[in-house]
């Protein structure tokens, strides 16, 4: 019933919350950012799903900026924002890149998830005859992302749901066939009445004008995409009964604490909290538990 409540609800769940807790509230869209960001929570923060970026961004603006609540901030997911150079009103701060599995994309998270799915002779071939294959996921998915930004920018009301990426994603190399993929989402978008040559032309124009691929994509054409290329492609055995959720709670689950160390997102929220006189993570007394464990316990737990 959460998902129902309105966003007076949890700006008043908030203030009653705050009349016996001192520290951080966290404000996230949904249950997977509760999930990724809340391990990585101090004790003496909170953190509080909203259900949509619009409600974070609307909770932060009533509780900071009209009820002086300093220890609120929300996190959300950049979305198109980035690529039209949209910056968040503090204290809303955004993910690196599009989303959160975005990040987890770019992080070390990638490689133990193939380590785990992936067929080791199968990966060295095709970085071998493809490269990286962070970099020929990301150029596979982000004309999908950026074909939604034309989308948006057009005013042309695509359909990017339930898209099969196996319609214009070859699962061996990666590659992506663009003519197949404008029809694919021109055919979900029925009926639409939109000139697949336009909108093809109108992407092209996008594709060379686009500064940083990793902008566009989206994490959820990402995710699919690797799944297809596990499942088809350079995947083990143990690939071909995997999910897009279960693939996508893989790389949330393998987000480690320095990968998110690495981030933006932490350096920025990190330095919120401190001028705030807050403890927002636990990254660093995680840090300091295990470098003071006796030196033979820690050899044992990575043996």
């Amino acid at each position: 019933m959460r998902e129902h409540l309105g966003y007076s609800d949890l700006c008043n769940e908030v203030m009653m919350t705050r009349s016996v807790h001192r520290g951080a509230f966290v404000l996230v869209e949904g249950v997977t950012d509760d999930r990724v960001y809340g391990k990585f929570l101090s004790d003496e923060a909170r953190i509080l799903q909203c259900h949509s970026k619009d409600t974070v961004k609307r909770c932060i603006k009533e509780l900071v900026h009209r009820r002086g609540v300093r220890e609120a901030i929300g996190i959300v997911d950049a979305d198109l924002d980035l690529l039209d150079r949209k910056c968040p009103e503090s204290p809303v701060f955004y993910t690196d890149n599009r989303d959160m599995e975005m990040m987890c994309i770019g992080s070390n998270a990638l490689k133990d998830v193939l380590d785990e799915y992936g067929d080791r002779e199968k990966l060295r071939t095709f970085r071998e005859k493809h490269g990286p294959v962070r970099d020929a996921l990301i150029a596979a998915s982000y004309p999908v992302g950026l074909l939604m930004h034309v989308s948006k920018r057009n005013g042309l009301d695509l359909n990017f749901g339930d898209l099969d990426v196996s319609r214009f994603i070859d699962p061996k190399t990666l590659a992506i066939d663009l003519s197949a993929m404008v029809d694919t989402v021109v055919m979900n978008s029925r009926p639409s009445g939109i000139s697949r040559k336009r909108v093809l032309r109108l992407l092209e124009s996008e594709i060379e004008d686009l500064d940083n691929p990793w902008y566009a994509a989206r994490g959820h054409d990402t995710v699919d995409i690797l799944l297809l290329a596990l499942r088809k492609g350079f995947g083990s055995f143990n690939a071909r009964s995997l999910t897009s959720g279960a693939l996508g709670g893989s790389l949330r689950l393998a987000f480690s604490d320095s990968d998110f160390e690495d981030t933006r997102l932490y350096r920025d929220t990190r330095k919120w909290a401190e001028k705030a006189g807050l403890k927002l993570w636990n990254i660093e007394e995680r840090t300091a538990d295990a470098t003071s464990w006796p030196i033979d316990i820690v050899r044992d737990s990575v043996s």
